[in-house]
């Protein structure tokens, strides 16, 4: 599972069963921390996820910015809750982070040259970030092996 976390909404991608391609899954609209990792839990026992990929906003030098260390404080809160919920009970998932620099504006790139709307751009470019962060982060895992 990929996702982009951001102040208003998450992207989420899964994988293929082969974990070849990254597929957009949808947008978590953010409520409150609870009713968002509720979601992504129930998103995890759906789909068999084992690993998550976080994509970490890095700054153009490489360092960690404000964004960063929310993405990072967002990723401690999940781990916890898969850690310690009974839903998921014998069951591991890890949580890796992928420099996400400039994905989000592949994405928008991507979705420009399809002549995707404005407003509708705007509903999915998470997601498709999401895709972007997973699918670079497979194609690396495979590429090591």
């Amino acid at each position: 599972m990929g996702l982009d976390v951001g102040d208003r909404t998450i992207g989420i991608a899964i994988s293929d069963g082969l974990g070849l391609t990254a597929q957009p899954k949808e947008t978590i609209r953010r409520v409150s921390l609870k009713e968002d990792i509720d979601r992504l839990v129930e998103l995890i026992l759906e789909n068999n996820i084992i690993k998550i990929v976080i994509g970490l906003p890095l700054n153009m030098n490489g360092t960690l910015g404000p964004q960063g260390e929310k993405t990072q404080g967002f990723a401690q809160k999940l781990e916890k809750k898969l850690k310690y919920s009974d839903r998921m009970v014998g069951k591991t998932v890890e949580i890796v982070f992928w420099d996400e620099r400039l994905t989000t504006a592949s994405a928008q790139r991507a979705l420009i040259e399809v002549d995707m709307r404005r407003e509708n751009r705007r509903q999915i470019v998470d997601t498709v970030a999401a895709v972007f962060i997973l699918q670079n982060y497979m194609d690396h895992q495979k590429n090591m092996r």
